[in-house]
């Protein structure tokens, strides 16, 4: 007779935000559908910035057994100097009593087993100590973007005292790429010694982890999960994505865009959406509409109007787009595109008449492109995204490039031209970088059946849990 699983308790810890918090749940419904023994509690804690729309995508839940989604008390804003990090400092107390709590109401006398830590809140790694469990991280950009990360900190806590900040050469060789990158290519944050600084610590929580959970999939990013696996526990158990297609129930400009969608011939309109931060100041605008509009291509275009809180404000809908837009343009252009607001990315995504997609390479996105064998052209916005336009393009050849080293803050401005002929290439039959993209989609969707890639590592993952102890 088989011997009954042990039962166990997972603390999840995500960062304030919305896209953080639905990571963590994404990975907490696959943990406990693999193993039913396992209870996971999602520890939720909110900003005054961001109570509101996590609230909205909480209540929007359906209820899921064995995952507790468990706001922790609101607390006063944050010193400005310190941010959500600040918020994470002052939570820490009402983490302890939210284990404690969890621990006394076990279900089935389930064993607290370890914390599952975001990237940005491996401090909770000193109360999981607390607790005699071990932390693990939970990496949600590329495996290729840590290996990044823990180069520059090794480097710079070496003999060598490496500042990235004060970098000048053309490019670095880091082992976690089979190719040098390019100066231009790194992310925004190592070149502001303020952020650079908290990017070291959160590398050497990192190190200091039981080991990592990485969105990723092991034959997409082979070079770099093999580098990281010399050195580290590394599980990558991607892709971990909401493909359920709930956005598609999305009313408005956006329905009408899918009704739009159906009418056009297979793989002929080009998608631009730039993330759920991605927005461009207003002559920008105007050289992308001039650059759609000389393409001569079919287009289905989410445009944003920048945030008015600051740097960090999320971009809203337009009240009227054609404030923003060239004079006449919807008119000229109204057989062959549509401009939206906020879009429903996989449905759009996963339809039959587009064949080509303009990113900001957010990792998300570029699985989701991936997934759905969709063609991307890079233009990246902040963060590691640049990384990840360089990966594309240069290692695995499965895009081409409006941009790979734009930067949203120096206030550039990519010109119309550069845009036509950026989206002409993107649409253009490429048979050969067709056939990488249907090989890597094919891996993707194979890593998470019976016997995948991302499978053995969630085993791994949950044998390594098992053991207990720190």
């Amino acid at each position: 007779m088989a011997k009954p699983e042990q039962q166990m308790q997972l603390v999840f810890i995500p960062c304030p935000g919305v896209g953080h918090l639905a990571a963590m749940v994404e990975l907490a419904d696959l943990l406990v559908r693999r193993r039913p023994a396992l209870f996971i509690s999602v520890l939720i804690i909110t900003t005054p910035s961001t109570a509101a729309t996590v609230t909205r995508y909480t209540d929007s839940l359906p209820s899921t057994p064995r995952i507790d989604l468990l706001h922790l008390p609101k607390t006063d804003a944050p010193p400005a100097a310190g941010g959500d990090f600040a918020m994470i400092e002052i939570q820490k107390p009402r983490v302890r009593e939210a284990v404690s709590a969890t621990i006394n109401r076990s279900r089935g006398g389930a064993r607290l087993s370890g914390f599952v830590l975001d990237m940005f809140c491996t401090s909770m790694a000193d109360v999981a100590g607390e607790f005699a469990v071990p932390s693990y991280i939970f990496y949600t950009p590329a495996a290729s973007a840590l290996g990044f990360v823990l180069h520059i900190q090794a480097a710079h806590d070496g003999e060598e005292r490496f500042d990235v900040t004060e970098f000048r050469g053309t490019e670095l060789a880091v082992p976690s790429w089979a190719s040098p990158v390019p100066r231009s290519a790194f992310p925004t944050d190592v070149t502001k010694k303020e952020w650079v600084q908290l990017l070291y610590r959160i590398a050497r929580d990192i190190r200091g982890s039981r080991g990592i959970l990485i969105n990723t999939v092991r034959e997409f990013e082979s070079h770099a999960v093999d580098s990281l696996s010399s050195a580290l526990e590394v599980y990558p158990v991607g892709p971990i994505l909401n493909l359920k297609g709930g956005d598609a129930a999305a009313g408005g400009a956006a329905a009408e865009a899918i009704e739009w969608l159906d009418r056009q011939p297979e793989s002929t309109v080009v998608f631009l959406c730039f993330g759920s931060m991605g927005a461009f100041r207003e002559e920008q605008v105007r050289e992308i509409a001039r650059g759609l509009e000389a393409s001569g291509q079919r287009f289905l275009w989410s445009l944003r109007r920048p945030g008015q809180g600051g740097p960090r404000a999320s971009p809203t809908d337009y009240e009227n787009v054609g404030e923003v837009l060239p004079e006449g343009f919807a008119d000229r252009t109204a057989e062959v595109g549509r401009v939206i607001g906020w879009a429903p990315q996989t449905s759009i995504l996963s339809h039959r008449a587009v064949g080509g997609f303009v990113s900001h390479c957010g990792w998300n996105s570029t699985l989701e492109s991936v997934w759905f064998e969709v063609p991307m052209a890079t233009w990246p916005m902040y963060a590691e995204q640049k990384l990840n336009a360089f990966l594309l393009v240069k290692e695995l050849e499965i895009a081409t490039e409006i941009r790979m080293g734009y930067n949203s803050e120096s206030g550039e401005i990519v010109m119309a031209d550069e845009i036509e002929r950026g989206v002409k290439k993107l649409m253009e039959k490429d048979r050969s970088r067709e056939a990488r993209l249907k090989r890597f989609s094919d891996d993707i969707k194979k890593a998470l059946t019976d016997g995948g890639s991302s499978s053995s590592s969630i085993a791994e993952f949950f044998e390594d849990v098992s053991k207990g102890g720190m």
